[in-house]
């Protein structure tokens, strides 16, 4: 199983970025997933997750900025960031929290993605 993420980039303060992250592989579900970032020397931090009935949660800096999606047929999740700030420079992680098929039952796993870079100039 890989995630692939993409859609950093260089972007002004104000502007706006979508992020895909495509888990690929043998998969038979995936509930949790979700975007991290990690700004230079700090660790990283949850930004927002969905589940796979579409429940949000975002971290209080990002609310009513960012919104995450999913589609559930592609195995995608996607974040768009609006109103973008400097401080949300940063590498940003998707995660997903799956069930592997393994003979006649499944297994649960956790997947992250290789990271896209996101810079935000003022």
């Amino acid at each position: 199983v890989q995630l692939q993420a993409s859609g950093g980039g260089l972007v002004q303060a104000g502007g706006s970025l979508r992020l895909s992250c495509a888990a690929s592989g043998s998969i038979f579900s995936i509930n949790l997933m979700g975007w991290y970032r990690q700004a230079p020397g700090k660790q990283r931090e949850l930004v927002a997750t969905i589940t796979s009935g579409g429940s949000t949660n975002y971290v209080d800096s990002v609310k009513d900025r960012f919104t995450i999606s999913r589609d559930n047929a592609k195995n995608t999740v996607y974040l768009q960031m609006n109103s973008l700030k400097p401080e949300d420079t940063a590498v940003y992680y998707c995660n997903a929290d799956t069930l592997l098929p393994y003979a006649d039952s499944y297994y649960r796993r956790n997947f992250w993605g290789q990271g896209t870079e996101v810079t935000v100039s003022s």
